[in-house]
């Protein structure tokens, strides 16, 4: 049994299903009971508890009859009077409560703040309410509850220090302000919020709540506020450097890598061995690793690369390859390493888009890294030509390899992947030192807490792991069947079962132990009931895991409602079938292979397919509205996350020629791809969709096609230029040093027209119905016609897209125009700059706030107002780096250096161009990198530095010749860019 007293009083079952308590006596029993933890109570204090001191007449047998009650229900060996009085028997584990503090201590134990976040997150999430809400009036439980409680809100005081760390202040402004409410005088929440507040640029908030909480505290207890929370308040009014948000290198993460669940047994050997393979000072640059489904190739290769982090500075990178199609090209799997590694949101800023293979070279070329592709058995020909190109172009890279056969490239190390060691013989000692035993002894132990091996069961657990080849997935399936089984039963169920029969009878065209697998999973397939069947085969659609609204929702149906598929998720996991990870449930390889039989059997794969498709698309559309708004953030991480599924769902409508599913999703995802600057994704997404087949609305073609060209004058643009266009178009303010960064020659080998026929004259939004959405777009359309250099063309679109705006009373649509119409009227930018400002902060929009403040900074700048400018661009560098959006975060240092420089201090202007190569070259943003070391040249020739300026400023010609194939060595070069050779 299992009980919960996080919110009204619950019990499941070893199944995980629900068990009734009946009568309120009783279940005031229970709650006394474990109130005192599996400690003795006695009779007469339970007594005086369950009645309040006002007993009924024949007291002692009333009492027993609500234990014999409750011993029906839990069975009769759960609660056993001593001498000492009655106790209810509680494993470990079994008790939320105890499971809540647990979980808590674990936080505070790690020293990983995003472990910590994910442990205090799940502890908070094992709370249904308040604590024992069935007896919140009883006086016993008055203590426990209050106990608990503020344990509870430590917890959610701790965790959000722990988001703070994080740079997650814009969510935690908005979630503490209930809380805190709530809380009035918890001086700890009320920092946490104070300093959220700040970080979020609401500094006025920030010392109103201090006023409060100081007024608060002098009414209702005659007291001031403590020193912690004072010298907080004292750090805002000075703005003290300290309460900045984290910067941009603490937040880097430098590997992706999952934090393991459970300890890898058996591997040590093996662990250290690709470990030297892979050294930096090895000549080894590619290891695969090999073997057959549920052998374990993913565990040791995440456990070999995990302590590799810190000989690959550039990081370590798990590059998950099963949710792609068989059918995948080198590029697709370009494309998924790019956006695993960070490059997603610069991708679209360099050239040669349609070489994503070629462009992720170059982008890592100069780093020491190292990836690992996982399971690669589908594509392996794929792989291995992306892999050959990766060794080539990145000497300094290494490749980890995991699938079920070789790649067959030059200097490839393959490691075969055995299952593990099996015992000898049935001696007790040496059952024990069997790796393959260790590792069921560990999981029957998570399974059943307390069982060991011991000599009683030693034989029957070596029987067991013989039986099973000593396959780690098969081991991990079955010892969940001890919870029911005996060790003994166990092996006797698998011996006796047939498809465990002598290989000459099993499946033919299978190794034996490949059979052994499939007969592991047919076992364990049978034990589930048809509902956990049901939930489990329709499971297997998702590429990338999923969430348990999205489970529901894709797996519930007319005969399966979704409130019941929750606690069968819960009992899939435990049974080792379900893997959950960080709130997403997910299922193994070789279990995703064998539940999409499963699922064709059954004849659901259309449905379940179209189902899955629907249950994207919905909230695709829902996060596509909240991304204008305070909820940006927020969307986009859930987009990121979801975005593996989305691409999923996509080609499943494009493949089941569902042209009106396929077209709601690429309009729902267009805004998202572009704010994440992928232009790549974008274009090849929205052609799919518009040549998808079936009947589809012509609103959303139309939609679709307007989104398309937006995109590709984008991307003809990102080929045509390196300097962004609003920079030009800017007179430089007085007294400003001479800048060559508008003096960088262009990539040549673009055709700055390409595109021009398609729009020339027309405007691709007509025929929408939709005001708002037609005017979002004219301005789409337009700013990427401006983009190209086309400004008659794109400024008619941006003037009718604000017409339209205000027409239709759209302040977002209106915002947007403004600042574009800003960069081309000097003499009206600050108005416009401003009255957009104010409507995107009235959205609530961040990223429009960057941009309105970006034009703001700009035409302070134009006046000589460098104080403000400098103000501004800090503001737009706090936004961007809460967005994640590293191209905006380069374009705001770049600018900060810009006016340091035109102050004359070449040392504040070094420290922010550094940080703005260090960001550009770790997200392979290639122009912030020319735009850097051109601004640590002018900084370093402002210093005196002349040797140093001519370094840094050959640097930025020679990567931006190169980067599109011409020569550095060019006659027309700007006299301070052309070459200069060093004494």
């Amino acid at each position: 049994m299992r009980y919960g007293v996080l919110g009204p009083l619950a019990v499941w079952d070893a199944e995980g299903l629900p068990v009734r308590v009946p009568e309120v006596k009783v279940r005031a029993l229970l709650a006394n009971l474990l109130i005192h933890g599996g400690g003795p109570v006695p009779a007469d204090r339970l007594i005086d508890d369950l009645w309040a001191g006002r007993p009924p007449g024949g007291s002692v047998n009333t009492l027993q009859t609500k234990i014999s009650q409750l011993r029906r229900v839990l069975g009769r060996e759960q609660v056993v009077r001593e001498p000492a009085g009655y106790r209810l028997l509680l494993a470990d584990g079994v008790l939320d409560a105890l499971r809540f503090q647990e979980l808590a201590e674990r936080a505070r134990a790690h020293e990983e703040p995003a472990v910590k976040a994910d442990l205090f997150a799940d502890a908070l999430a094992l709370w249904r309410g308040p604590a024992y809400a069935d007896v919140s009036e009883s006086l016993f439980a008055r203590a426990e509850i209050a106990r608990l409680d503020a344990l509870r809100l430590s917890v959610v005081e701790e965790r959000a220090e722990v988001r703070l760390t994080l740079g997650e202040h814009s969510a935690l402004a908005a979630e503490l302000g209930e809380l805190v409410a709530r809380h009035p005088l918890r001086e700890r929440l009320r920092m946490a919020h104070m300093r959220a507040l700040y970080r979020s640029g609401r500094q006025g908030d920030a010392l109103r709540s201090f006023h409060e909480l100081r007024r608060r505290l002098d009414q209702e207890l005659g007291v001031s506020p403590g020193p912690g929370v004072a010298a907080l308040h004292e750090a805002i009014l000075r703005q003290e450097p300290h309460l900045a948000p984290p910067t941009v290198e603490s937040l880097s993460c430098r590997t992706n890598l999952p934090t393991p669940l459970t300890s890898l047994i058996g591997r040590r050997e093996a662990v250290g061995r690709v470990r030297a393979w892979l050294s930096p000072h090895a000549d080894t640059r590619l290891v695969t690793l090999t073997g057959l489904g549920g052998v374990g190739k993913t565990r040791l290769a995440t456990a070999a690369a995990r302590g590799m982090a810190e000989r690959f500075p550039d990081g370590v990178w798990l590059v998950e390859l099963a949710g792609l199609g068989a059918g995948s090209t080198p590029e697709d799997i370009a494309e998924r390493v790019i956006t695993r590694l960070g490059l997603c949101d610069t991708a679209a800023s360099e050239p040669n888009l349609d070489d994503l293979v070629g462009w992720l070279c170059r982008a890592v070329a100069e780093k020491r890294l190292l990836i690992l592709l996982d399971n690669c058995e589908h594509l392996v020909d794929a792989v291995a030509v992306l892999a050959g190109a990766v060794l080539s172009a990145v000497p300094a890279g290494r490749l980890l390899v995991t699938g079920q056969e070789a790649l067959g490239i030059p200097g490839e190390v393959v490691h075969r992947v055995p299952p593990l060691a099996l015992p000898r013989d049935s001696d007790p000692g040496a059952v024990a030192r069997s790796s393959a035993v260790e590792l069921f002894v560990e999981r029957a132990a998570a399974a059943v807490p307390g069982f060991v091996l011991d000599a009683e069961n030693a034989a029957a657990v070596a029987a067991v792991c013989r039986r099973l080849d000593g396959i780690p997935l098969a081991l991990e399936l079955v010892a969940s069947r001890l919870r029911t089984l005996s060790p003994a039963e166990l092996a006797d169920s698998l011996a006796l079962d047939g498809r465990f029969a002598p290989p000459e009878v099993r499946a033919r065209g299978l190794p034996d132990r490949q059979q052994t697998l499939r007969s592991m999973l047919d076992w364990s397939w049978r034990l589930l009931s048809a509902d956990e069947r049901t939930v489990l085969r329709r499971l297997a659609v998702h590429a990338d895991g999923c969430t348990l609204a999205l489970a529901e929702a894709v797996c519930a149906d007319r005969d399966l409602p979704a409130k019941r598929v929750r606690d069968l998720l819960s009992r899939l996991v435990d049974r080792s079938l379900v893997v959950r990870e960080s709130g997403r449930f997910r299922l193994l390889e070789s279990v995703a292979a064998y539940c999409a039989e499963r699922l064709a059997e059954a004849g659901e794969t259309a449905a379940v397919r179209a189902r899955f498709v629907r249950c994207h698309i919905e909230p695709a559309e829902r996060w596509n509205e909240r991304l204008r708004g305070p909820d940006q953030r927020r969307c986009l991480e859930l987009l990121d996350a979801e975005s593996v599924n989305l691409r999923r769902a996509l080609d499943l409508a494009v493949a089941g020629e569902v042209a009106g599913s396929a077209l709601r999703l690429v309009n729902a995802l267009a805004w998202y791809w572009f704010l994440r600057g992928r232009l790549t994704e974008a274009r090849r997404s929205l052609r799919a969709a518009l040549a998808a087949g079936g009947e589809a609305a012509e609103a959303a073609r139309l939609t679709a096609r307007a989104w398309l060209t937006g995109v590709e004058l984008r991307m003809a643009t990102a080929d045509a230029a390196q300097i962004p266009a609003g920079e030009a178009r800017l007179p430089a303010p007085a007294g400003a040093v001479p800048s060559a960064e508008a003096q960088v020659p262009a990539p040549t080998g673009a055709d700055p027209t390409a595109d021009e026929d398609a729009t020339a004259g027309e405007d691709p939004t007509a025929g929408l119905g939709d005001p708002v959405l037609r005017a979002r777009l004219q301005w789409f359309v337009g700013t990427g016609l401006t983009g190209q250099g086309r400004h008659d063309e794109g400024r008619r679109l941006v003037a009718a897209s604000l017409a339209g705006a205000r027409a239709a009373r759209d302040h977002w649509g209106e915002a947007a125009a403004l600042v574009e119409l800003a960069a081309h009227d000097p003499a009206r930018g600050e108005s416009h700059a401003e009255l957009a400002a104010a409507l995107f902060h009235e959205a609530g929009d961040r990223w429009g706030r960057l941009r309105a403040t970006r034009s703001l900074a700009l035409t302070a700048e134009y006046r000589g107002d460098r104080a403000r400018a400098e103000r501004l661009h800090r503001e737009g560098l706090l936004a961007a780096e809460e967005l994640g959006l590293w191209t905006e975060v380069v374009e705001a240092l770049t600018w900060l250096g810009r006016t340091a420089l035109t102050g004359g201090h070449a040392r504040r202007a070094t420290e922010l161009y550094e940080r703005a190569r260090s960001v550009s070259a770790e997200r392979a943003y290639l122009r912030g990198e020319i735009r850097a070391e051109i601004g640590l040249g002018l900084a370093a020739r402002l210093g005196g530095d002349q040797q140093a300026a001519k370094r840094h400023l050959n640097r930025a010609l020679a990567k931006s010749r190169l980067s599109s194939g011409v020569s550095p060595l060019t006659e027309d070069a700007p006299p301070e860019l052309k070459p200069v050779p060093l004494a």
